[in-house]
């Protein structure tokens, strides 16, 4: 039996996991923690295989539970399911102890078989973040890519995203229509050959078009 720990402050999201966990009979969620505070009794008492860890946690970083977890429980895996893609956390993730980075808005129905692999001794991790991980360890006479040219607007559209609008509140703010908006995205993801908003916002953060800081 998989016993999981998952710290996410998000009760939606900690409810689509604790959702797609129920009734496997190889692997149950034996605690919950909603900020890092929460997480320090579960980290001492133990007892788990494989913890789950948002890195935006309202009283702190998950990098520092990542950290804790792998100093205390250096036998359990880690994998952290957030929805930030920059690259600097993503390998801040992985020196502190994680093995695997996905996604938030990836299927995390999906969950219990990165699970598995992670205790197969596998390394989950989203596909672009699997390709930025890789162009970094490129040689350095690699080339990152074409230049992507986005419009203004296109990247007006993408740091609104970034900061977590909806299309709708988007449309609003910019006095255009929700297809309009739409459109910019499916323009945007084009150019950057992504599929979904945080793929977008981790390349586009990665090549310098925007910045989350």
């Amino acid at each position: 039996m998989i016993r999981i720990t998952i710290v996410e402050d998000d009760p939606v999201t900690l409810g689509r996991i604790e959702h797609s966990l129920v009734g496997l009979e190889d692997m149950t969620v034996v605690g919950t923690a909603a900020n890092v505070a929460q997480s320090h009794p579960l980290i001492a008492a133990g007892g788990y295989d494989v913890l789950l860890c948002d890195l935006g946690l309202p009283d702190g970083s998950g990098i520092d539970v990542i950290r804790a977890s792998s100093t205390v429980n250096p036998e359990a895996d880690i994998i952290v399911i957030t929805v930030f893609a920059e690259q600097a956390k993503v390998l801040n993730s992985i020196k502190a102890g994680a093995r695997g980075y996905l996604l938030k808005d990836e299927n995390l129905d999906g969950c219990s078989e990165r699970i598995r692999e992670v205790r197969a001794g596998g390394s989950p991790i989203s596909p672009i973040i699997a390709r930025q991980l890789l162009r970094q360890l490129a040689p350095a006479t690699a080339s990152d890519g074409p230049e992507v040219a986005l419009t203004p607007r296109e990247t007006e559209v993408l740091n609104m995203l970034a900061r977590g609008f909806s299309y709708g509140e988007i449309a609003d703010m910019l006095h255009l229509s929700a297809q309009t908006i739409a459109t910019h995205v499916k323009n945007l993801y084009r150019k950057l050959e992504v599929r979904s908003r945080s793929e977008a916002v981790f390349e586009a953060s990665s090549r310098g078009i925007i910045s989350l800081y």
